[in-house]
């Protein structure tokens, strides 16, 4: 049997956009993934489907299972012939215990590959806005491990001999030695004055900072409730956060929001959300499948070329519509002739996106902002397609047939209520850990009500800022006992984003 090849991968500080390509690439092709708790598990959502998973946890000294047995278990996988990517938090070659796992990799007579990742020793003091170099304050930059090998007689910090001039000190692993940290450089000739910083879960939407001095560090980490992973940061260095801190002070930073939307439509919503400082918490409350017929949607495809307009209210409409369309053959050539409507930018993007233009978006991103958008067009004698969910407002089919249109409702897919996930949510609110919930539809209101106890949704989300994409929405969530807080003027994602901000800038 041929044997595998064990890829030591440094898995970065926290957030899972600063894996390298090359760590990615190795996670796909990987028949195992053992990982630790440092790795981001969204890292897993690269690995094969057919890929096996393996916690091996590792935080600081309390570990899942021991570092002897980790590099067994990696050896052992590897001989049965599989590929096994190994997810080390970092970078596996600083402050790790890469080396180690490389030699018995060796010892083994296997063959290994290292992944160089991004270390929190450079991350976290960059997302807490300080450089660790800088040509005014520090040429020189060193790295200290804040825990060494307990059975080790002797240390290897010669403190002595840390520069107490214009350098650089980055301590990783320090929290529980930070007493003794601080002992060591004021005994060595450090100023008590000297800028420290403390930052915890650097690049992560959770990180927390602290900045103080030499001397008064062991309270400082007090007073802010600081925890392990933490970076210490000791220079001059550490004075330009005040000045460059970009991560911290964006407008949802450290905000836990609630993502209700479907697990496939929810990506852009989070990355909109991170990219704001936000920490999504996805917790889809709909799911779209098929309707149980397709029957009415056939029948409408005979006669395509009979239609004037095409309304499509979502993009989930555009989606099955396009892939009912291929089943039977045919392609979006069948749309010649039709003019296209799409109730918001975000409909209209995944109409472009097969290729085809949008004859209309309505200022207003709602059923009546299309009505009002028609009724200037007028539309006696027209006829239309409205492809939709099973369940829908009936407002459209109504008013279009009461100005003089002819219109065809066919369902293209229904929402159903996904059945996980609430128990985890719950226990969320109860600790407190949600400071937003979101909600992009009316059935992601009532569903979201109805995957817990009747009455007990309105009294989890009391204490939480109720943010709603539309007056519709914000009306279902009203009808439902929710308090809004927000709601979006402009009924789209980056719209409810902006609501939001706003919010808590006041």
């Amino acid at each position: 049997m041929a044997k595998g090849t064990i890829f030591l991968i440094g898995a970065g500080p926290g957030d899972p956009a600063l894996i390298t390509i090359k760590g990615v690439e190795a996670i796909k092709a990987a028949d195992c993934v053992i990982y630790d708790f440092l790795a981001s598990s969204r890292l897993l959502d690269y690995a094969s489907t057919k890929a096996e998973r393996i916690y091996v946890g590792k935080k600081g000294a309390t570990n899942v299972i021991t570092q002897k047995e980790i590099t067994a278990l990696m050896i052992r996988k590897a001989k049965s012939g599989k590929t096994v990517a190994r997810l080390k938090g970092g970078d596996p070659f600083i402050f790790g215990r890469g080396a180690e796992e490389a030699e018995a990799i060796v010892d083994a007579g296997l063959c290994f590959e290292v992944i160089p990742g991004v270390t929190s020793a450079i991350a976290a003091p960059a997302f807490a806005g300080i450089p660790l170099t800088h040509r005014e304050f520090s040429s020189a930059v060193t790295f200290i491990t804040g825990q060494e090998d307990p059975i080790k007689e002797r240390t290897n910090i010669a403190w002595d001999r840390l520069s107490t001039g214009r350098g650089t000190l980055v301590f990783l692993m320090g929290w529980k030695n930070l007493p003794l940290i601080q002992k060591k450089l004021l005994a060595n000739g450090w100023d008590p004055a000297t800028p420290v910083a403390l930052v915890r879960w650097g690049t992560m939407t959770r990180q927390q900072s602290a900045t103080g001095t030499l001397g008064d560090v062991v309270q400082l980490s007090k007073d802010a409730g600081m925890l392990p992973p933490m970076v210490i940061v000791v220079g001059e260095v550490v004075t330009l956060r005040t000045k460059l801190d970009w991560f911290e002070s964006r407008p949802l930073f450290a905000k836990r929001v609630l993502v209700t939307r479907t697990a496939e439509q929810a990506g852009s919503f989070t990355a909109v959300l991170e990219n704001r400082g936000a920490e999504p918490v996805n917790f889809p409350t709909i799911k779209t499948v098929a309707p149980p017929s397709w029957k009415e949607f056939d029948r409408s495809v005979k006669r395509l070329s009979t239609y004037d307009w095409a309304i499509f209210t979502s993009a989930n409409g555009v989606k099955y519509f396009i892939e009912r369309l291929h089943k039977l053959g045919l392609d979006i050539r069948e749309l010649k002739g039709v003019k296209l409507c799409a109730i918001g930018p975000q409909t209209a993007a995944a109409v472009k996106a097969l290729g085809i233009g949008v004859d209309l978006v309505p200022k207003k991103f709602i059923a009546e902002g299309v009505l009002e958008a028609f009724g200037k067009r007028g539309i006696k004698g027209k006829k239309f397609l409205l492809p939709r969910a099973l369940k829908a407002r009936e407002i459209l089919p109504i008013e279009i047939s009461r100005l003089g249109g002819k219109i065809d409702v066919v369902p293209v897919y229904k929402t159903i209520r996904p059945r996980s996930g609430a128990k985890e949510v719950r226990e969320r609110f109860l600790a407190g850990e949600i400071d937003a919930v979101t909600f992009t539809s009316s059935s992601t209101v009532t569903n979201f009500a109805a995957m817990f106890k009747k009455g007990e949704a309105a009294e989890l989300v009391k204490d939480s800022l109720i943010a709603c994409i539309g007056p519709v929405t914000a009306a279902t969530a009203k009808e439902l006992g929710f308090t809004v807080g927000v709601m979006a003027k402009e009924y789209t994602i980056p719209g409810l984003t902006t609501a939001m901000e706003k919010y808590y800038k006041k």
